[in-house]
């Protein structure tokens, strides 16, 4: 593979991704991710910003030290204590560990947020490059908001950059703010006006403000970009990032145009994007572009029959190709052990014995209400019985009765803190009686943000999933659940997401 035409992938769905409102994941939820993001085999992941909490310091450490494949990056700002706090978390990784380093550099950031002249934000860029390449020689360094950036200070500042030891300079679209063409110029004029732009690869970091993150990443890599920095989904703060799966297939199915390569294997961006879908709650629309419900989908006549004539009349890639089979195994209540473990493989999931049982026995009861079980029934069981915060609260038992001559009433049994309570509560509907009951029961009054229900497969035998998103102590968390009943899915939901608000609230958290 020519090298020169090889662009890097940087994923950065466990730092900015995470930074979308809601999708914060604990440390095992990031090892799961990381582990998925190495079978995908991208070339970095960007694991946290180190300094931020406590948990994210455990949390790229742990990736840090577990991961082998692809380098690991921390991120941090230019600052010797956030360098400091990166590397003692980066250094289980060697010469794969990756420090991040940033600084805003538009005119607008450097006078209203940091209140600093351009020659001081130069100099802290380069005493913070030079501390960082004392510990490493993989360091890179980003000009926060470079799109904003007058040309002349841009150029400037990657060549001092590069001079200080960098060897990735990134050129990020912060804020969604460009378009492909002016990218295209920006990337271009840095290649032909810095001295030293040879000795590091220009990475570009894309917003979708305006939805034209993977468009402006394309357009940056035609003049000279060696890295994009993407998301599984697209997810990261306000629109989002340039979308992985996006950038990666355009490459793969436009190389006639673009004779760019990738090391991607694309067939586990499926179950990648699944996965992030699951841990998150973020679920990403029917007519998401490769990954979406509708992608691989026809209900046109002319559509239809073209497709049935040769599949290439409407389809400009294959479903295999991200890991979708159309000829998987049926699941159901006559299935065996080895073909649902080997779907779960498929899933991206690699369960330990015990919680392989507590699936199937799960998966089983499931297979007795239901003609067929899909891959979104296993994802539900999964996180439902499996994926989970220490449960300091525990549903036992519960009974809801409403309708239209009776005032709605829940009767809840919980174990909290390994003592059973039980109370009765009439609400104004079975889920706010059922809401109302937990409340009382766990002594905690935290504010309901959002509460969605949602069936997971068609018909009326699906499984119910329920999502929560509730406010406590000023961190919001989220909270799923997934039953036959949608009361009870509603309550485990509920229950799910005051087990991580208690969770979060045990841990320290350092904000700096």
């Amino acid at each position: 593979m020519n090298k020169k035409n090889t662009i890097k992938i940087f994923d950065t769905t466990l730092r900015d991704g995470e930074q979308s409102p809601g999708a914060s994941m604990n440390i095992e939820e990031k090892l799961r991710i990381a582990s998925q993001l190495e079978k995908l085999n991208v070339d970095v992941i960007e694991a946290g910003f180190p300094i931020a909490s406590d948990g994210d310091f455990e949390a790229v450490k742990r990736i840090a030290k577990t991961i082998k494949g692809p380098e690991i990056a921390g991120l941090c700002r230019a600052s010797i204590m956030d360098i400091d706090r990166a590397w003692d978390a980066l250094k289980y990784a060697g010469e794969r560990g990756r420090i991040h380093t940033f600084i805003a550099t538009s005119d607008i950031h450097m006078e209203r947020k940091l209140q600093m002249k351009p020659a001081e934000v130069l100099a802290a860029a380069v005493k913070a490059v030079k501390h960082a390449a004392n510990y490493t020689a993989n360091v890179e360094f980003s000009c926060e908001d470079a799109v904003r950036t007058r040309l002349d200070f841009l150029a400037e500042m990657v060549e001092a950059a590069i001079d200080a030891g960098a060897t990735v300079v990134n050129i990020p679209d912060t804020v969604g703010y460009t378009i492909p063409f002016e990218y295209h110029n920006i990337i271009k004029h840095l290649k032909d006006n810095v001295p030293n732009i040879d000795k590091a690869v220009l990475s570009v970091h894309c917003h979708n403000d305006l939805g034209l993150a993977v468009a402006n990443s394309l357009a940056a890599i035609q003049a000279g970009a060696g890295q994009v920095e993407c998301t599984i989904n697209g997810i990261g703060e306000r629109a989002g990032n340039c979308s992985l799966e996006e950038i990666v297939m355009a490459m793969r199915t436009r190389h006639d145009i673009m004779p760019y390569e990738n090391n991607i294997n694309t067939e586990h961006i499926y179950a990648a994007s699944r996965m992030l879908s699951t841990i998150t709650g973020i679920v990403v629309q029917p007519n998401k572009a490769i990954v979406g419900a509708n992608a691989f989908a026809h209900e046109a006549g002319i559509h239809q029959h073209g497709m049935l004539m040769d599949k290439e009349t409407y389809e400009i890639m294959t479903p295999e190709s991200i890991g979708l089979n159309a000829n998987k195994l049926i699941l159901g209540k006559h299935s065996g052990r080895h073909a649902f473990v080997a779907r779960l493989t498929e899933l991206g999931y690699a369960l330990p014995k015990e919680d392989v049982q507590k699936a199937f026995v799960r998966f089983k009861s499931l297979a007795d209400k239901k003609k067929e079980i899909f891959d979104e029934d296993l994802d539900a069981i999964v996180a439902d019985e499996i994926i989970r915060v220490p449960e300091v609260v525990k549903l036992i038992q519960m009974n809801v009765s409403s309708g239209s001559f009776a005032a709605p009433t829940a009767t809840i049994e919980l174990e909290v803190r390994g003592k059973l309570k039980k109370v009765a509560v009439i609400g104004d509907g079975p889920v706010d009686a059922t809401f109302k009951a937990i409340k009382k029961l766990t002594r905690m009054q935290p504010r309901l943000i959002n509460f969605s229900v949602g069936s997971i497969t068609g018909g009326t035998d699906a499984l119910g999933e329920c999502t929560v998103r509730l406010e406590y102590e000023g961190h919001e968390v989220l909270g799923q659940g997934a039953h036959s009943d949608i009361i009870v899915s509603s309550a485990k939901a509920y229950i799910n997401a005051i087990n991580k608000a208690l969770d979060f609230s045990q841990r320290t958290k350092i904000h700096i």
